[in-house]
């Protein structure tokens, strides 16, 4: 069996020969005039027609003065029917080869085919070539398939051409951020964009990524969340913005965490959580039948029922009813014994506050064996800094969850507009920060705090991770899988020698 090397440096050579025949291995001009799709759906008004074709070849049949030539583009295949007869001289200067020349093309080069429409005596739709020219020529032979997941997620570009369903997925996405972007636009909110380098990170409990920006010789961080941005818009006028934004938290990598991601926030001035409740509802349920068709389908092996309304449930209840345990009246000493007499996989080395301990226990007690959707209502007031206490009961936020299969889809809530409140609030994560009980605390925000001296309406803001709802969308186990160019260790630098001799 060839090697990797040995393939190449084949092509090479012919890559070299159309050089010496006049013609541009990789030319800049293009007449391709039609989708290989449109061939098949709208053949009755091509038939006969003289087009231009063009694509990466996909298959390569010879049978002495024939060829077929499978083509693939964007939409789909074609096959050119190649007749020596029926094939003049080529015109060098447009890039044009001979049908003896047909040996200089491999699978994965990409050409152009100019021709009439027709059908074969098998009555496969084709177009009968005329002349052919060469687009790009390919010096890497393609896999005939591609199944190990690493290389997979690290040469996304390969398995795009192998694995077609990759490319689904991708279209699929395209199609549930589209969507939702229409249905928000709909409804009066306008998009905007807001810093990824930001002088102080805030929005979520996370740990950022830190940089330098030695222009300024100050330190930023990249976003963990636009949340506070958005909210100056409010204080500055606004009263409905939305954003897809990167977000980065550097943490850990699984099945349902990327340290890069991509997350939908918007902010909604006089509303409240139950219109935040009743619009993803329509939004959630919006995009659930374009994409699937029927608000119930399948993943991983368990029907899932998005028809609305969704059960509502309270943090405190939900507790209560799975483990017996009162989050009203528990101290946080009993607590870390509750954790260690389940014996959780719960972290009690750093000394942590209550309101991440009540979190973890939630996620370890509850979260994990929930399947169908449903809305988690009202944490308690020290587990989200940003929330608005209820009015009734101080001691809870008026925060929302969309929550499915174990895993949080959407956090939304009523903004805490109160300027004295959020700076004894976040003075107190500050506090979590500077003695090192947490690394996912938010700093003081001090600019953030004098916009809502300035004064904020009342606001609800919500936040979807765009992975998580592909993912179940496309019955997906990890987010890589739906993440085009998911976050990978780096590969050792390596030479181009050194690779071809691995592979």
């Amino acid at each position: 069996m060839s090697t990797l090397k040995e393939l190449r440096d084949i092509r090479i050579e012919k890559l070299n020969s159309l050089k010496k025949l006049g013609i541009d291995p990789y030319t800049a001009k293009n007449l391709k005039n039609v989708k290989n799709i449109d061939l098949k759906d709208k053949f009755e008004e091509y038939e006969g027609k003289d087009i231009v074709a063009a694509g990466r070849i996909m298959a390569i049949r010879s049978h002495g003065k024939l060829a077929f030539l499978d083509i693939y583009d964007e939409s789909g295949k074609v096959q050119l029917y190649i007749k020596s007869d029926d094939m003049p001289e080529p015109n060098r200067q447009e890039n044009q080869i001979g049908f003896s020349e047909l040996d200089l093309l491999d699978m994965g080069d990409f050409i152009e085919g100019h021709g009439i429409v027709t059908k074969t005596q098998r009555g496969e739709i084709s177009i009968a070539i005329k002349s052919i020219r060469v687009l790009s020529k390919s010096l890497r032979p393609l896999p005939e398939s591609l199944q190990d997941t690493e290389i997979r997620y690290r040469q996304r570009y390969i398995d795009m051409i192998v694995n077609p369903e990759v490319k689904k997925i991708i279209e699929t996405r395209s199609l549930v951020v589209q969507s939702i972007r229409e249905m928000l636009m709909k409804y009066g909110f306008i998009e905007v964009e807001t810093p990824v380098l930001q002088p102080i990170y805030g929005g979520a409990s996370a740990k950022p990524f830190t940089t330098k920006h030695n222009a300024l010789d100050s330190t930023y961080y990249l976003r963990i969340s636009n949340e506070l941005y958005l909210k100056r818009l409010i204080v500055g006028g606004f009263e409905k913005v939305f954003e897809f934004s990167r977000d980065f938290r550097n943490e850990g990598i699984d099945r349902g965490h990327n340290p890069e991601f991509t997350m939908l926030e918007f902010y909604w001035a006089y509303a409240d959580y139950n219109d935040l409740m009743n619009l993803t509802e329509e939004i959630i349920n919006d995009v659930i039948i374009k994409v699937k068709g029927s608000l119930q389908f399948e993943f991983e092996g368990q029907m899932l029922d998005f028809t609305a309304p969704y059960k509502r449930i309270t943090f405190k209840d939900i507790i209560l009813e799975k483990t017996g345990v009162d989050i009203d009246k528990i101290t946080r000493e009993d607590l870390i014994e509750e954790i260690k007499k389940r014996k959780l996989d719960i972290g009690l080395n750093k000394n942590p506050p209550i309101k991440d301990l009540l979190d973890e226990f939630y996620k370890e007690t509850c979260r994990k064996g929930t399947t169908q959707p449903f809305f988690l209502l009202d944490y308690p007031a020290e587990m989200i800094p940003l929330a608005k206490k209820k009015f009734e009961d101080p001691t809870k936020i008026a925060s929302m969850q969309l929550v499915c299969m174990g895993f949080e889809i959407i956090k939304a809530y009523n903004e805490l507009n109160d300027p004295i409140d959020q700076y004894e609030r976040m003075a107190e994560e500050q506090v979590a920060i500077d003695s090192g009980t947490s690394e996912e605390a938010q700093p003081i925000d001090l600019d953030f705090i004098k916009a809502l001296e300035i004064g904020m309406p009342p606001t609800a803001g919500w936040g979807m991770g765009i992975d998580r709802l592909c993912a179940f969308l496309l019955n997906q186990h990890t987010l890589k899988d739906v993440i085009i160019f998911p976050t990978l260790k780096p590969e050792q630098n390596k030479t181009t020698k050194d690779v071809l001799d691995e592979e």
